[in-house]
């Protein structure tokens, strides 16, 4: 099992502050023109996933010779990112984070969609950081006690299926054994009143999708 694996999908430029959060000891992946942001920003992915399309004439050379390649079809069912969380939940990570962004909504809503897919129940932690937003995961049923910015805004979707039992104490209004229906405002801007910005969360059934603002110290999250 490896602990942590971070997939970088997009061309868009990585925050300085998130590429530094990333422990050293991290496998990293880059999602076809991904893998350009992550030579940009420092890094150096072990791995190069999609039909690379996008990813530059030098990124493919320099992947060629110093990391594995992946490559699959331009006609296919599945984004390159959705190929790229599948392979990274069958290292059976005790983390997984997606870094990603741009400007396609399209593309935004599908990238963030994917974090719902089934094969990615098993992942214990499960984040994204998406042009510069942090999201959380849960699978049901599942519960995560969140480290967040104490008097910062969260918000609580059910991006997919409605979910069951959701509970969330440690801010204004919380919730126990909620339903929330999918895209739905009723879990929108959430504040953190917990002076030390705990906020545990859980959920029965369905993928809880929690954007929010994490401390970065102590460390981002904790189980």
């Amino acid at each position: 099992m490896n602990e942590h694996v971070v997939i970088i999908t997009g061309a868009s430029l990585l925050s300085p502050s998130i590429v530094a959060a990333i422990p050293a000891t991290s496998i990293v992946l880059g999602v076809d023109s991904g893998l350009d942001a992550a030579l940009s920003a420092g890094l150096r992915p072990s791995g190069l996933i999609g039909d690379l399309d996008s990813v530059s004439d030098d990124g493919l050379a320099w992947a060629e010779a110093h990391a594995t390649i992946a490559r699959h079809p331009a006609d296919k069912t599945q984004t390159d990112t959705e190929l790229a969380l599948a392979f990274a939940a069958g290292m059976r990570p005790e983390r997984l984070t997606m870094i990603g962004g741009g400007d396609r909504l399209d593309h935004t809503i599908a990238a963030i969609g994917a974090l719902a897919a089934r094969h990615l129940t098993g992942v214990p932690i499960l984040d994204c950081w998406w042009n510069g937003q942090h999201l959380d995961v849960i699978h049901g049923p599942g519960r995560r006690e969140l480290l967040l910015e104490p008097t910062s805004t969260l918000s609580l979707l059910a991006i997919g299926p409605k979910c069951n039992g959701v509970g969330i104490s440690g801010v204004r209004w919380p919730l126990d054994k909620h339903r929330l229906e999918p895209v739905v405002g009723h879990g929108v801007s959430y504040e953190v009143t917990d002076a030390d910005g705990v906020v545990p969360i859980t959920v029965s059934s369905g993928v809880l999708t929690i954007f929010n603002v994490p401390q970065t110290d102590p460390p981002i999250e904790r189980n």
